[in-house]
């Protein structure tokens, strides 16, 4: 992910190395006082942290650094049976089963924690006393899912030789997904991660170059190397790394001999096989051409993957942190930093009112398709990793909950959430050979026009506003929220149309952030904010595409599957509406409540010429 090293500007308190003056004079910064956000943290060269991921040298290195061969086998049967009870009414059931390995790697690269108490019982890790040990090689990597059953069943009822009313339902289960739910691979020791945090007396120096770590040797807590052989396939199952000793034996190696605790990437052993259940019931009418269908269609999401972390956020609190070690100062000395584990804690759910009317006759040389969902999709966390700038918003979409010990508490709208979609396709023959004043130009001109159009309305996509800066002892993830002050009417049809919340450079206005106050915790001394997920929501998208075509027979026009010459003229986004994106949505990030980017295209005509035979 970062071979070449990432800094990170703000999420902390760091300090300023040089003297900044304020026009006033009143609000000087001077060496050594804490600066007051990250763009200033960013324009001082000042970082938060840094970390970087390495590789010991006998696995990938350079562009081939973290390769892995996974294997996953996976069995399935199913019955399927039809059965008319009625002449009007009939009824599909099933029942599948499908069962699949565990997740594996060919040279057994794999590695992970375990939580256990004095016993060594695998215990939650708020346990009391809990500890952790890192494995090599770990068999079982998680425990094993049985539990792949998927019943179906439907009907089909006909009212009326026009009336039919269809309701079904079925269970799908979900294969973890080889690439975004694998945390068995990618971690140490076989891609390291050390990270590094500000402390008052060792800051983090940023330098505009790549960071070579020479690392030591892995041993195990016995002593010996854990890859004498050089050979991953020798390591015996269950192996327990030294963490400590690797851990000391890095900083020897390192600048000012600071101790940089582990970054963990792990399977949390309650790991399952997550599952979809759908269902859904619909009437469906015939008049004439013409054939309408209302719907009710629903998902829920149960056993999702999402990522837990045990050891909180990065720069956590001691008491927050309970696998990272401090000395009375409070200064890391060892342990675990930040922990990754790929849990199935998430659940999603999916509603809509569906309704659409089509003809799809020959009459009137009109054919139509129009659609409109109302719906509503709520989870706790879209999608398993995530924490990115979105090219085509401009927002940043953070997968991590604000308290990571209570992720429920972020259950909102999902970030894909469209509350009302209108679509229409349509096709129309143009009949020009009845028209008098053309028809003199003969059938091969007047025959086999048509207009296309397809036309899309949405409301907008939700957002979350984050506040940019630590508010608590559970360290930071960026994933921190502010509390809203009062209410913006948000819009893009002001004078300044891209200011979605309408104060400009005062749109933190509208938002407090709930720090440096009474009880307040962390290095800001705050606490959570009040805010929900993906509270606000964006601006609507609306789209016209219209093609006009003209296809002309090559052969005798009574033979429409000769060889023909299809003209097409396309004409997309056909009125150039402008459609917004969504804003910056970090209080104490740059342009905060402006929108940068737009969605789509910008109109685009289109000429081409094809050839059929």
């Amino acid at each position: 992910i970062n071979p070449n090293g990432e800094y990170s500007f703000g999420g902390g308190r760091v300090y300023s190395p040089v003297e900044i003056r304020s026009q006033s004079g009143e609000h000087d910064i001077h060496v050594g006082d804490a600066l007051p956000d990250s763009l200033t943290g960013f324009l001082t060269a000042t970082p938060f942290s840094y970390t970087i991921m390495v590789s010991p040298p006998l696995f990938p290195q350079g562009d081939r650094i973290g390769e892995g061969s996974f294997r996953r086998a996976a069995y399935n049967g199913y019955f399927q049976d039809t059965w008319r009870v009625l002449p009007s009414l009939l009824l599909n059931l099933g029942l599948r089963y499908e069962v699949n390995t565990r997740i594996s790697e060919v040279t057994s690269r794999t590695a992970g924690p375990r939580i256990t108490d004095a016993d060594g019982q695998l215990v939650p890790s708020w346990t009391t006393g809990a500890r952790q040990k890192h494995l090599i090689n770990p068999q079982p990597p998680y425990r094993k899912d049985w539990s792949g059953w998927g019943p179906r069943l439907s009907l089909e009822w006909k009212f009326s030789s026009k009336t039919v009313f269809r309701a079904g339902g079925g269970i799908t289960t979900l294969l973890p997904n080889m690439w975004q739910t694998n945390f068995i691979g990618g971690g140490f020791p076989f891609l390291i991660t050390p990270y590094a945090s500000a402390l008052p007396d060792a800051p983090i120096r940023f330098v505009n170059r790549v960071v070579q770590f020479q690392l030591p040797e892995i041993y195990d807590i016995q002593g010996r190397s854990i890859f004498a052989s050089g050979r991953s396939t020798d390591v015996a199952p269950n192996t327990e790394a030294d963490l400590q000793r690797f851990q000391q034996d890095l900083a020897d190696q390192t600048p000012g001999k600071q101790v940089s605790a582990i970054s963990v990437f792990g399977m949390d052993q309650g790991f399952r096989n997550g599952y979809i259940v759908n269902y859904s019931g619909s009437l469906e009418r015939e008049i004439g051409d013409f054939k309408l269908r209302v719907a009710y269609v629903a998902t829920a999401g149960v056993g999702l993957p999402s990522i837990s972390f045990p050891n909180n956020y990065a720069g956590a609190d001691p008491v927050f942190a309970p696998f990272t070690y401090y000395d009375s100062s409070g200064k890391v000395i060892g342990g675990i930093g930040p922990e990754f584990l790929m849990s199935s804690r998430s659940h999603s759910t999916f509603h809509s009112l569906q309704g659409s009317i089509g003809k799809t006759s020959p009459r009137w040389g009109l054919g139509f398709q129009a659609n409109y969902t109302f719906s509503k999709s709520l989870d706790d966390t879209s999608v398993a990793m995530g924490g990115f700038l979105s090219g085509a918003s401009g927002a940043v979409a953070q997968a991590y909950p604000q308290d990571p010990r209570d992720p429920r508490a972020d259950k909102g709208p999902s970030n894909f959430d469209v509350t009302h979609v209108a679509t229409v396709s349509l096709v129309q023959a143009l009949p020009l050979d009845h028209l008098a004043g053309i028809r003199i130009l003969g059938r091969r001109f007047t025959t086999g026009w048509q207009v296309l159009n397809v036309s899309t309305v949405t409301s907008g996509a939700p957002f979350t506003i984050y506040s940019g800066i630590q508010q608590t002892r559970l360290g930071t993830n960026n994933t921190d929220r502010p509390d809203q002050s009062s209410r913006p009417v948000l819009a893009t049809a002001r004078s300044v149309r891209e200011d979605y919340f309408g104060k400009g450079g005062d749109n933190f206005s509208f938002f407090y952030i709930p720090t440096g106050i009474e009880g307040g915790t962390g290095p800001n001394r705050g606490r959570f904010g009040t805010l929900g997920r993906n509270t606000f929501r964006g601006p609507g998208f609306h789209n016209f595409d219209i093609a006009i075509m003209k296809s002309i027979a090559l052969g005798r026009l009574d033979n429409p599957s000769g060889p023909n010459l299809q003209f097409r003229a396309e004409f997309f986004n056909l009125f150039n509406l402008v459609n917004f994106g969504l804003p910056a949505n970090i209080v104490r990030g740059t342009g905060f409540g402006l929108i940068s980017r737009t969605t789509g295209p910008s109109r685009q005509i289109q000429f081409s010429l094809k050839f059929a035979y």
